[in-house]
């Protein structure tokens, strides 16, 4: 299993530094260098937090409606319900660490799965996958949930992680980008 992915469509780099499985679900511990304009929507998890601490650059976290600017050295922790984004409004990249608690080895693998699926062409060029299937399983196993108005696509998205299951996509998806010579999982 690769220690670093890189997305080929929005040149988003992902270290895993300390991966869920490693410490027995204590911890995710991610490097990332997030390019300028990159981010994500707005959305929520119930079971993980997350801290975003900044190496280099400047991150801009969304939280509660207000945009705060980190710099290197500062960080800020997302607690598990509280909506929020992050984002690189500046015009060079950002590096940062995000800690995840408890670690979640579905969020690391629905990364892989979005990087794969960007290497292989099927994502449009904000690394958005083409198909609605394979959003739904990402958002599903990285326990990503959508807010304003993505969150109307909940009750889909559930439907679709049904047909995807049924349907053998998930494992698909599992076995093309998360394979792990020991575990078939994610």
């Amino acid at each position: 299993m690769e220690k670093t992915i890189i997305n080929p469509v929005i040149k988003d780099q992902v270290t895993f530094t300390q991966t869920a499985r490693a410490t027995n679900g204590r911890i995710t511990t991610l490097q990332v260098t997030l390019m300028p304009g990159g981010g994500t929507p707005l959305h929520y998890h119930k079971n993980f937090s997350e801290t975003f601490i900044v190496v280099t650059g400047e991150l801009t976290i969304t939280l509660k409606n207000k945009a705060l600017p980190l710099y290197a050295g500062q960080k800020l922790t997302v607690e598990p319900g509280q909506l929020h984004r992050f984002s690189n409004t500046s015009s060079g990249p950002v590096v940062f660490t995000t800690v995840i608690l408890p670690g979640s080895e579905g969020f690391e693998n629905a990364l892989r799965i979005l990087y794969g699926l960007a290497g292989d062409q099927k994502t449009d060029r904000k690394g958005i996958p083409k198909s609605l299937l394979a959003l739904a399983v990402v958002s599903k196993i990285s326990d990503m949930r959508p807010a304003g108005t993505g969150a109307l696509m909940i009750p889909f998205f559930g439907l679709l992680n049904f047909i995807a299951g049924i349907s053998g996509f998930h494992k698909k998806l599992v076995n093309r980008y998360c394979k792990m010579p020991e575990v078939q999982k994610c």
